[in-house]
């Protein structure tokens, strides 16, 4: 088993402009902690949700345990996030806004085997901040690229 779990949501930053970033558990049943801790999971389109005063996020993907014996296993089901009373009034009070949504951007795992989620307040980007955000990023590589050729 690796101790170094990382699995992010690469399109998160892509997709959103994150603003706030909270740090949150997760109630898991029995076997998914095993499946994470084997890299088994992915966030790709995870968001979060409030039911009533709660936060669950919904379409994480964590793989069945190879060597669980559990029936019905639903991998995508909603996975309760654990914040304390203020944070989650903080981001609700957020989320009204048009526009603003919740994202998870990160899953790890702690040194005492905890499995934590990163979950970040985001703003969607529309179609042309994302051609800009593209046209800089390659900007910057080819002024690299230039100030690399003339110290040369």
């Amino acid at each position: 088993m690796n101790n170094s779990v990382n699995i992010n949501n690469k399109k998160a930053k892509y997709d959103y402009s994150l603003l706030d970033k909270y740090t949150c558990g997760i109630v898991l049943n029995g076997n998914e902690i095993k499946s994470i801790k084997n890299s088994k999971a992915s966030l790709n389109n995870s968001y979060c949700e409030f039911e009533g005063d709660e936060l669950y996020v919904i379409n994480m993907h964590v793989d069945q345990y190879e060597n669980s014996s559990e029936l019905n296993y639903e991998p995508k089901r909603r996975r309760k996030l654990l914040l304390n009373r203020q944070e989650l009034k903080k981001i609700q009070k957020q989320v009204i806004d048009v526009g603003i949504t919740v994202v998870a951007t990160s899953l790890f795992i702690t040194k005492k085997g905890i499995a934590k989620l990163n979950i970040s307040i985001a703003k969607g980007k529309r179609e042309f901040d994302k051609r800009n955000l593209i046209r800089e990023r390659e900007s910057k590589i080819s002024l690299k690229r230039i100030k690399k050729n003339f110290n040369n």
